[in-house]
């Protein structure tokens, strides 16, 4: 609803970024203004204050045709998007607006996408475990309930795929919503999952939010905060568990940059905006297990040239209880997932939570790859035949055990061939467990890679 009628002018753009002198009283932070381009309503979101009668704004649409002189209107509220049930089986860009020529119904509720985050009082305090199906995550990165878990990797190592894996395994078990934000996505990803969500029946209970590649920054730096409205508000009026999957947080980080190098900030380390920090809490923040439900986020976040120093990843890592370290090594020995099962890790991963057993296992596990990883020289240079009888039967282990943890996932069968399974917990342990006690000493490593349960194995 308009509620002011404040006009200012248009007295520079610079790409994206528009400078707006205005006579009356000036629209404050974060306020929406509107003006006409070449192809209909150009919406600008005020980032800052010039002086006592400029404001400087960042379209959230193509400038295509606006030129100085050009009249703009404040509408005196932030940007706002429908929320609700109404949104669940479609498609929406920043603004709320279908992409998939679905009509909203009218009186559907509007939130403001600028919401503070819980206080500290309203967040839950216990904790439990969220399974995947994927027996690497299960076993040694559990993940948790209301939690952030986030894939880190390169390009190429298999985030999205793992990512889109994990939206099949889980949206058709988990009871709540499941929402999908891609920020700086392809629009062909957008494309094979909203037909892949289609085709498994899970998007009646699924929205899904779109800042694609080819769209100006600005709608990509804000569409993770439009895509978190609509999951607070299941959370927190439907009191109903919401799973939240964000592919690439990166993305949303180099609109930011971006945004902030048009609005003639000094950049800091490595090109990065100087509020990088600040910006990526105010996301992050808001992603929180509360009293009323729990919002779960699994966010998959590309590393610069495979870098886990980069101020972006190191910036995401403190807000996460998981992080799932892709390795470009194990993709080239076509260990898929391929995991980095010794750099990742969880804060689950307690005997508190998961229990002494899984505890124990995976810790054994984590010992025997370590070891292992420390022979490979010795391998290298000497060869096998210079290891000693135990050494050996670790090595032998290990190798097993690398690619039990291996499997086929249902999003890659159309390429691979192989059907794609999901296994349970209690599965993957018992597997773990037998490989460890040398029960498949006289089976040969092939065996174990890519299956299942152990069963798999006797087929």
């Amino acid at each position: 609803m308009l509620t002011s009628q404040n006009y200012g002018k248009i007295t520079a753009i610079r790409g994206s970024v528009l400078d707006i002198t205005f006579s009356e009283s000036l629209p404050s932070i974060n306020t929406l203004l509107k003006t006409e381009g070449d192809y209909g309503e150009v919406p600008v979101e005020v980032m800052a204050h010039l002086d006592e009668k400029r404001v400087r704004g960042i379209a959230l649409v193509p400038t295509d045709g606006l030129a100085r002189g050009m009249e703009v209107f404040d509408t005196g509220s932030p940007a706002r998007i429908p929320v609700g049930p109404a949104t669940l089986g479609h498609m929406f860009n920043v603004f709320g607006s279908p992409l998939d020529e679905y009509l909203l119904p009218e009186g559907t509720p509007t939130r403001s996408i600028h919401q503070p985050s819980p206080p500290i009082s309203r967040l839950a305090t216990h904790t439990e475990v969220f399974q995947t199906g994927i027996k690497a995550i299960d076993v040694l990165v559990p993940l948790e309930k209301g939690g952030k878990a986030g894939l880190f990797g390169g390009a190429g190592v298999g985030k999205t795929v793992l990512l889109t894996e994990m939206i099949h395994n889980m949206a058709g078990k988990h009871k709540g919503v499941s929402l999908f934000c891609g920020i700086g996505e392809r629009s062909r990803e957008g494309y094979e999952l909203y037909h892949e969500m289609k085709d498994a029946g899970v998007l009646p209970d699924m929205a899904m939010f779109f800042g694609q590649m080819n769209e100006p920054p600005g709608a990509r730096f804000r569409i993770g905060h439009a895509a978190l409205t609509v999951a607070e508000y299941f959370r927190d009026e439907e009191r109903r568990d919401v799973l939240l999957l964000i592919d690439n947080i990166f993305r949303f980080i180099q609109a930011g940059m971006e945004v902030s190098g048009l609005m003639g900030k000094m950049p800091s380390r490595l090109g990065y905006q100087p509020t990088m920090a600040t910006e990526i809490s105010q996301l992050q923040e808001r992603i929180a297990n509360t009293d009323k439900g729990a919002i779960t986020s699994i966010q998959a976040v590309y590393v610069p040239a495979d870098d886990m120093t980069d101020p972006a990843a190191v910036h995401t890592f403190s807000h996460l209880s998981a992080s799932i370290i892709l390795s470009r090594k194990r993709a080239s020995e076509g260990l898929y997932p391929a995991i980095d099962l010794l750099q990742s890790n969880s804060r689950m991963a307690s005997p508190g939570v998961i229990g002494r057993r899984h505890y124990d296992l995976a810790k054994e596990i984590r010992a025997t790859l370590a070891k292992y990883e420390e022979l490979k020289d010795i391998i290298a240079m000497l060869g096998m035949e210079q290891l000693s009888q135990d050494d050996l039967s670790l090595v032998n282990k290990s190798r097993k055990l690398e690619r039990f943890l291996t499997q086929p996932f249902f999003t890659t069968e159309q390429f691979s061939g192989t059907p794609g399974k999901t296994v349970a917990l209690a599965d993957a342990l018992d597997g773990c467990e037998r490989i460890l006690r040398n029960e498949f000493r006289n089976y040969p490593e092939n065996a174990f890679y890519m299956i299942g349960t152990l069963d798999d194995i006797k087929r």
